[in-house]
């Protein structure tokens, strides 16, 4: 049975029964996200009179998980099976979330914060086993195909979520868009029950303790030398992206003189730059190798910003801003695919969950410090040094440049 399911998916990525699963599965999982995200920042804004305490204390408890929990669900997400780790985070996520809302019928609104809280610790088991499932049952060619459709719709989500939640909200109130929020979880484990039964990879090994793996992923990470300088090139990016991401209103307001509304054409420039990329990535999936892609895509970023920071011109400022969106999708995409291709599939979650928080973390670092920075330097110098730590993360790759994946990981891992 496998093998034949194995013979249709390399002719048609679309028709591969184990791809369309996943990206219905992810398709109301970004329903859900965004209205619940939306929905509880506005409720939160409206019940507290805009308090910036309460309204990042959101943020807290979604990117908090993330430090805490990543390398730990990482870990055991190699350990389980990957189908049932995604069901039941989504099907504990709807429970979660029903809980909220029973809570906020008959009790306190501050418990909206428990929703993201919990959604955002079950998504830190849940998305390394997604990686799992492209590592397992989508042939070697199609993997970057597949991660280019999956990041598209990320992209469209950051496009059309904002107005999706907001929608949801003012039509409806909190109640019912925390309802929208759990049944969208469970049709995404629904989705997920047609994914065929799990199999055991090749190199797991259920006898060791989770001490043992941590440590084991952690080696492993740092033996080989593409892992290394692929940590080495998230780190650079999450400086960079950390510096620029807080300060954007600043080069509406500063450097292009204009009303700070007009950031938004900068965000729609911005997304729609990385639909188009998305949608450019999957198109020349198969002739491109994911490390040029990062290396391309780390390179017009870094010069992109540079353009930003130098523009005084909305139409430089807002083209700029368009190639970075264009671009992102091959730094995500590039990242995502040199992880599955150069990862065994025992330790994809542990590796997962080792970068991630690398570039998180380095992020929050530099978007902490930004404004700090930016009352004792111009904004000018501060998006050229960002442009400066994205060509540094670019050279890191470059070892890589012309560099063929390793033969014994193209093994997809359908041995029993």
């Amino acid at each position: 049975m496998e093998e034949s399911l194995s013979g249709k998916k390399s002719s048609n990525l679309f028709g591969n029964r184990v791809f369309q699963a996943i990206i219905v599965s992810g398709l109301f999982l970004q329903i859900g996200i965004w209205v619940r995200n939306f929905a509880v920042l506005l409720f939160v804004m409206e019940q507290t009179n805009g308090d910036p305490f309460a309204v990042s204390m959101i943020s807290v408890a979604e990117f908090a998980p993330i430090f805490i929990f990543s390398f730990i669900g990482g870990t055991f997400a190699d350990r389980w099976r990957p189908k049932r780790t995604m069901v039941w985070c989504d099907i504990l996520s709807a429970l979660s979330v029903f809980a909220v809302l029973i809570t906020l019928i008959f009790g306190s609104w501050h418990v909206v914060f428990f929703a993201t809280l919990v959604s955002a610790i079950l998504s830190q088991f849940s998305q390394p086993s997604g990686m799992k499932l492209f590592k397992m049952h989508l042939p070697e060619e199609q993997i970057q195909a597949g991660m280019s459709v999956y990041q598209t719709m990320f992209a469209i989500f950051m496009v059309l979520g904002p107005i999706l939640g907001t929608f949801a909200f003012q039509s409806f109130g909190i109640d019912i868009s925390i309802a929208i929020t759990g049944i969208a979880f469970l049709l995404s484990a629904a989705a997920l029950g047609f994914l065929p039964p799990d199999h055991k990879m090749e190199g797991e090994n259920g006898d060791t303790s989770l001490l043992q793996e941590m440590k084991s992923g952690v080696k492993y990470v740092l033996e080989k030398k593409e892992l290394r300088l692929l940590g080495l090139c998230f780190l650079a990016a999450g400086l960079g992206l950390g510096f620029i991401h807080p300060l954007s209103i600043f080069l509406v307001t500063e450097q292009l003189g204009l009303p700070k509304e007009n950031l938004q054409w900068l965000f729609m420039v911005n997304g729609t730059g990385m639909i188009l990329g998305g949608a450019g990535v999957m198109i020349f999936a198969k002739t491109v190798a994911p490390q040029r892609l990062l290396t391309f895509g780390m390179l017009v970023n870094g010069i992109g910003i540079a353009v930003m920071g130098l523009s005084t011109n909305l139409w430089l400022t807002l083209t700029a801003e368009f190639f970075n969106g264009l671009m992102l999708p091959c730094i995500q995409i590039g990242i995502n695919t040199m992880i599955l291709q150069r990862t065994e599939g025992a330790y994809i979650g542990r590796v997962n969950g080792i970068l991630t928080p690398l570039f998180m973390g380095s992020m929050v670092l530099t978007m902490s410090a930004a404004g700090i920075l930016k009352q004792q330097f111009s904004l000018v110098a501060i998006f050229e040094t960002a442009a400066i730590v994205f060509l540094i993360g670019m050279f890191f790759i470059l070892p890589l440049y012309n560099q063929k994946a390793e033969p014994k990981l193209e093994a997809l891992g359908t041995e029993e």
